[in-house]
């Protein structure tokens, strides 16, 4: 049996895993932590064997280009996996950790409400992890690489009565959102540099990368900056670093797993990965590095300032990745591996004993206090010394810059669409479509120029229905309906472009209807149970109607691209079809993107999750 066979073991016994975990009953606590056990129990055997044996037959490269999803001319959609020594690095790692924190989780979790939620969470997670890291090409990755991404949004919203950590759930997810477009644009970009779904094998060939780069310098710009972005936003370096304490809501075994080890050092695995792409690249690498140096040295200061032990180490996490990226960045490939081996396993460490040592020194500051001792801060003036002070306890306004540069512009944008109601939102995206439809048949006739600039006014439109739906407050249905528009825009207006054809937009928005009359239709159901819905506040509906919820959240799921929809490929094959000249076009479809996740998200969160709406208990509003 060829050796790179095995690799679609380390995806099949956690897919098996999480399979069996759906059918269990939730009562059955002992079956359900002891299923989770066994099945990491036996991938981490698996990875230590195969481990082994690679190391004996000389740490080969191996690549299995296991099978196509979608072929056309001049595109195919096919998935690849890859064995080298960040592989084997980052799944031992992963596996270990996973299984301490598995066997941790048993006990630690016992009697929770959610505690079969948990462990299938756990299991969909370590899934989406070694999805990542045995992928062979950005594809594959990126099938992963979204199931990391909502079982994060679950495991931070695992308390979902309550207020904050719902709302912080949603604040994360709009980070990986960016994160996620970000990907979606370097796969863009990368169809049309290599005019083909290139491997990570390939890429590492240095040769045929700077053939391609020697003409397309701005294009390998172009990528190696949308790579940082993802890398970025997912391993919390600046602006992007507020939200990993934000994370640490969720219960300490996740907080553990995902924020103190291995979600978080994924954007340290990706840079790995595509650093044969961009090693040539001096700006990006400096830029990188610089990139690391700033965001270690601020969350060195905020992390020293925190009055709470969880976001002591989320910091001082976000600071050694930091590092890890200068490493990265230099070419140090080993010492990388090792600082990330090193980290991952300390912060977990202290995430998961963090309980018994706010106990330990909640005893010791009154019977052994010590008077703090001379600092390095107190070298410098005193007025210095109290500004640098002062910003890290107010986390250098990382919040209030994402907010006043990103979010609320666009919020304002979407208030100013108030007079849209269900209706209206009808009315005008069929007048626009058909508008649309009859232009595109007399489209030869018109004038190149006009032509031209149509995809640009269409995707402008999309993005106008989407930034409505964002900030709609009243009518849930017509949020989700401008959703639906939003997709549909965004494929009428790629269409004025070359080669799309109809299959193609089938592929698209197969998806995006099918899963959107689900989603409707639970809408629909819940309106008829509970009245009438808005989206002012936090309804909490999912303990009254469960599986009205699982409904929905599939249906949001299908309709924001997650790998269960022909919309996941379908999203791909909309980028392929913009042009490279087509800035602006592929900026409005990814902005398109980054929002109706979000919309979708927010619905979700408002109408099923956070304090149930006939409590009559009040809820507090923030916690520590």
């Amino acid at each position: 049996m060829r050796p790179e066979l095995f690799i679609q073991v380390f995806v099949g016994i956690p897919l098996l895993g999480f399979l069996l975990s759906l059918i269990i009953s939730r009562s059955r606590e002992m079956f359900i932590s002891r299923l989770a056990f066994g099945t990491i129990g036996v991938n981490l055997l698996a990875v230590m064997i195969f481990t082994g044996y690679w190391l004996m037959e000389g740490q080969p490269t191996l690549n299995l280009r296991d099978f196509s999803i979608f072929k056309t001319q001049g595109y195919e959609f096919f998935v690849d996996f890859c064995f080298d020594k960040i592989t084997a690095v980052y799944l031992l790692v992963g596996s270990i950790l996973s299984f301490l924190v598995t066997l941790y989780s048993r006990y630690y979790m016992h009697r929770e409400e959610g505690y079969k939620r948990f462990f299938n969470t756990l299991l969909f997670f370590y899934l989406g992890y070694n999805l990542v890291i045995v992928a062979g090409n950005f594809e594959t990755m990126f099938i992963g690489w979204e199931m990391l991404g909502i079982s994060s949004f679950l495991l931070i919203a695992f308390y979902r009565d309550r207020y904050l950590p719902v709302k912080n759930a949603v604040k994360v997810f709009s980070i990986y959102r960016v994160a996620d477009v970000g990907f979606l644009l370097t796969m863009w970009m990368s169809h049309h540099l290599w005019h083909e779904n290139i491997t990570f094998v390939k890429l590492n060939d240095a040769a045929f990368v700077n053939e391609h780069l020697a003409s397309h310098s701005a294009i390998g710009v172009f990528i190696s900056l949308m790579i940082l972005i993802s890398a970025a936003a997912k391993s919390a370096q600046l602006p992007f670093s507020s939200w990993l304490p934000r994370a640490m809501e969720g219960p300490t075994p996740s907080s553990a797993i995902f924020y103190g080890s291995l979600s978080v050092h994924i954007g340290v695995f990706l840079l790995l990965r595509t650093f044969p792409f961009w090693e040539h690249q001096f700006s990006i690498r400096i830029l990188i590095g610089v990139l690391g140096l700033v965001t270690s040295l601020v969350a060195t200061g905020i992390a020293r300032v925190q009055s709470t032990v969880k976001s002591q180490i989320a910091y001082s996490s976000i600071a050694q990745i930091g590092l890890i990226f200068i490493e990265v960045a230099a070419g140090f490939e080993n010492l990388a591996l090792f600082h990330f081996a090193g980290n991952a396993f300390l912060r977990t460490y202290q995430l998961l004993v963090s309980p018994s040592v706010v106990s330990y020194l909640i005893r010791e500051q009154f019977y052994h206090f010590v008077p703090r001792e001379h600092t390095v801060e107190d070298s410098l003036p005193k007025r210095i010394e109290y500004s640098i002070y002062m910003l890290c306890l107010k986390e250098w306004n990382l919040d209030s810059f994402m907010y006043r540069y990103l979010w609320n512009p666009m919020k304002a944008a979407g208030n100013a669409l108030g007079f849209f109601s269900v209706k209206r939102v009808v009315v005008f995206f069929l007048v626009v479509t058909l508008l649309g439809l009859g232009v595109h048949a007399i489209a030869p006739v018109l004038p190149d120029a006009f032509v031209r600039s149509l995809p640009f006014a269409f995707a402008l439109l999309a993005v106008t229905m989407v930034l409505k739906s964002f900030t709609e407050r009243k009518n849930v249905l017509a949020s989700w309906l401008l959703i639906i528009a939003n997709h549909c825009l965004i494929a009428l207006a790629v269409s004025f472009n070359e080669h799309f054809g109809l299959d193609h937009i089938v592929i698209y928005l197969s998806g995006v209807v099918c899963f959107g009359i689900l989603g409707y239709l639970g809408l629909l159901r819940l309106k008829m149970l509970e009245g009438d819905i808005n989206l002012d506040r936090f309804h909490g509906y999912v303990y009254e109607h469960p599986k009205v919820a699982f409904t929905f959240l599939l249906g949001c799921l299908g309709i924001a691209g997650f790998p269960i929809s022909p919309t996941f490929l379908g999203e791909d094959l909309i980028f392929t079809h913009i042009h490279e000249y087509q800035y602006g076009l592929a900026f409005l479809v990814a902005l398109s993107f980054i929002l109706n996740g979000l919309a979708l998200i927010r619905i979700y969160a408002r109408v099923f999750l956070g304090p149930h709406v006939k409590s009559m208990y009040e809820m507090a509003y923030r916690s520590s």
